[in-house]
């Protein structure tokens, strides 16, 4: 038998199929959802408070029934458990889109739906320590790890822009400029959701390879920079 620190200290009931275990599970399950949904909904996600309590209910209800029937029938099969996986990975797929810049939206909000789904699961079979640790590193990794990307990300050798120029006649002072500067275009790309706009839209992959920049510049400071050229309509860091 696997040995749950949290379970042992609760009592053997709490990792049986009773009343008081089926709504310590479902109420673990709620919370955790809640407190994951909140920090989604605070920055205004696709998926937000409710879905996130929902797809965590789900999955808890689902693995509490397949606990119960293979106690009944003695057949560890699991299906509405592998069933609820399934389900939750069509909906996180369908939660990202695609913005008219060519960047993916919804991307960890995804993830973090299906994270939450198998936390719900986990708590669901009675397994508190790993959902509590599951729960804690999963809220550190939306909280905190966040800030630490960007500023590994701002540092970075690599970036991709939004470029809105005046006029197509404009890239190539747009080029000669960035050559100047010490910096690479990795690729250029129309952008063809702006094609009637009057601008000429694109996305540009960009390398620093200037020694001083790479000391010195953020990405930040080189779109400053950038953005006061006169032919430059916007100009701005795309994030995946």
């Amino acid at each position: 038998m696997i040995y749950d620190p949290l379970a042992e200290f609760l009592g053997v009931w709490s990792v049986e199929i009773n009343t008081y275990s089926i709504i310590l599970r479902i109420g673990i399950s709620i919370i955790f959802a809640a407190i994951i949904g909140c920090e989604r909904s605070v920055k205004r996600h696709s998926a937000g408070f409710r879905t996130f309590i929902l797809v965590s209910f789900a999955s808890t209800v689902a693995m509490l029934l397949d606990v119960f029937l293979a106690g009944k029938t003695g057949i560890n099969l699991y299906l509405v458990s592998a069933a609820s996986v399934i389900a939750v990975s069509i909906i996180s797929v369908n939660s990202m889109l695609f913005s008219s810049r060519n960047q993916i939206k919804g991307l960890t909000t995804s993830v973090a739906l299906f994270a939450c789904g198998i936390l719900g699961l986990c708590v669901g079979a009675g397994f508190y320590t790993v959902t509590v640790a599951g729960f804690t590193a999963l809220i550190l990794s939306l909280y905190i790890f966040p800030s630490i990307e960007k500023y590994l990300k701002d540092r970075s050798n690599h970036f991709e822009v939004h470029l809105e120029l005046t006029s197509s006649s404009c890239l190539q002072d747009f080029v000669t400029t960035i050559r100047k500067l010490g910096l690479t275009i990795d690729d250029i790309e129309l952008n063809p959701a702006y094609v009637n706009s009057g601008l000429s839209v694109y996305s540009v992959a960009i390398s620093i390879s200037s020694r001083e920049l790479k000391k010195y510049k953020t990405h930040k400071e080189i779109i400053e920079a950038l953005s006061t050229l006169k032919y430059i309509y916007h100009i701005e860091e795309m994030h995946g």
